[in-house]
């Protein structure tokens, strides 16, 4: 496999101010090659590698790592904004892009995100009335998002962590919460006391330093109590680890860290409860069973689910997966995203997804195939979830979840046996509507932003944003 490494070998040369003879000189190569490196019209071979480790104590990975395929995906999800309908690049113009002038085309995502920020500020301040202050900063969860996806949603220091986490013991599904509550009053000084929901309303765990206790409420059912326990043990006997995750990714606002760490330490508890190995191993003999699998590993069928997306490991990859969890609203609450396909980050996700029908048949899976307007296709299968309830007064706090995959990896997926794109409907769906192109879409909720289309006054289209 051939390995280019053009726009940061000459981004390392501008950090050492040398020029291509000066770099040249220190690796022991000619000029002549270098400036083939850095317009990536050669390859680089190993041995070049190695000599600018010695040179520059560059780690080789931080060379070669490839990131593209997440900001190609980012690329054509921006270039799918009704602004971008004329003269939109293709996919070997970004290509392109990506391979020759990587910080040009990080430059695009990060102006083209101010200006989906600044496009909401004016609707709000719209909405809010003359005077009023509205600052919109990216949500916490934004800035969360973009941190796993950079990972492809996968981080080997937890899953080293993971594994040796019952010090090679082999301790049986139904014993874990015991062996848990044992690990932490031996090894933290930590009691763990089940409490009523009289005494924590609206809490579902709480950790408490000075009363060296964790208190769970009994709301929650047992995969949950065993989850959040191991959340716990996260938190405290890795912290480092967390750290130094944490100093990686970019956050300095308080709220961005506190969910960042809360999020990395939810990945560790799946990881524990669910070893990377043997998941792999039931789910794809299993095909992709997330109820088998969920009773396999005593976790929640969420938890079973989520922990696809993080089926990244080199060498030992799971099917590639998004997974979106909505309310009865259809706000998007968690996402998490191993794809290309593009995610909603504001508004609620497409109507047309069936994960918001999922709510007439609650339990049962819903699937279908959806085209992005792309021409991009995916599988998609989806659930409801049910949370904890806290008294007999209050609504049923029920979500519904949505797993998803490209077309080329079905014959992996039970949920899709018996169906091919050829005997299928497949629906035609968008991000969202704030940006979906589809004008003649008859769930469309409003006209869709940067989009100037004439209104004839005497035709109603099928909704009334079309005519």
């Amino acid at each position: 496999m051939k390995t280019f490494i053009g726009p940061k070998l000459r981004r390392l040369r501008g950090d050492s101010a040398q020029t291509q003879a000066q770099m040249a000189k220190a690796l022991g190569i000619s000029t002549s090659y270098v400036n083939l490196l850095e317009k990536n019209e050669r390859s680089v071979s190993v041995p070049v590698l190695l000599r600018l480790l010695e040179v520059y104590g560059v780690d080789w990975r931080d060379l070669v790592e490839d990131d593209d395929t997440a900001k190609l995906a980012d690329l054509r999800g921006v270039l799918q904004d009704p602004l971008f309908e004329t003269g939109r690049p293709d996919l070997t113009q970004l290509r392109g892009a990506l391979t020759h002038s990587p910080d040009l085309a990080a430059c695009f995502l990060r102006l083209h995100q101010a200006y989906l920020a600044a496009t909401d500020q004016l609707m709000s301040m719209a909405s809010a009335g003359e005077g009023a202050q509205a600052a919109l900063p990216k949500a916490p969860e934004a800035t969360v998002h973009n941190f796993f996806r950079k990972h492809h949603n996968y981080f080997h220091e937890l899953e080293i962590a993971a594994e040796t986490f019952w010090g090679g013991r082999r301790v049986a599904t139904d014993d874990i919460y015991a062996a848990l509550k044992d690990r932490l009053r031996e090894s933290l000084g930590l009691r763990v006391r089940l409490a009523p929901v009289a005494e924590m309303p609206g809490t579902l765990r709480e950790y408490s330093e000075d009363r060296r206790e964790v208190i769970l409420s009994e709301a929650l059912d047992h995969p949950n109590r065993v989850f959040q326990l191991v959340h716990v043990i996260g938190l405290i006997e890795h912290k480092d680890v967390l750290d130094s995750l944490m100093s990686t990714s970019g956050l300095t606002d308080p709220q961005g860290r506190a969910r960042c760490r809360v999020e990395l330490a939810n990945y560790f508890a799946a990881a524990v409860l669910m070893p990377y190995g043997a998941y792999l191993d039931e789910i794809l003999s299993s095909k992709y069973d997330f109820d088998h699998v969920a009773t396999r590993f005593g976790v929640s069928f969420e938890q079973a689910c989520h922990r696809a997306t993080t089926l990244q490991r080199s060498g030992a990859r799971g099917v590639p997966f998004f997974f979106l969890r909505i309310d009865k609203a259809g706000n998007v609450s968690k996402r998490f995203n191993a794809t290309d396909f593009q995610l909603a980050e504001y508004g609620g996700a497409c109507p047309r997804l069936d994960v918001h029908t999922s709510f007439r048949t609650p339990g049962r899976i819903v699937s279908q195939f959806v085209e992005m307007p792309d021409a991009s296709r995916f599988f998609v299968f989806a659930r409801t979830v049910d949370r904890p309830s806290f008294t007999r007064f209050a609504q049923d706090v029920r979500l519904a979840v949505a797993m998803g995959c490209s077309t080329e990896h079905i014959s992996a997926i039970g949920y899709a046996e018996g169906h091919t794109l050829s005997d299928t409907t497949v629906t035609p769906i968008g991000i969202n509507c704030r940006i979906c192109p589809r004008v003649n879409c008859d769930q469309r909720a409003h006209h869709a932003v940067v989009r100037s289309d004439p209104v004839d006054e005497r035709r109603r289209g099928a909704t009334r944003y079309g005519s």
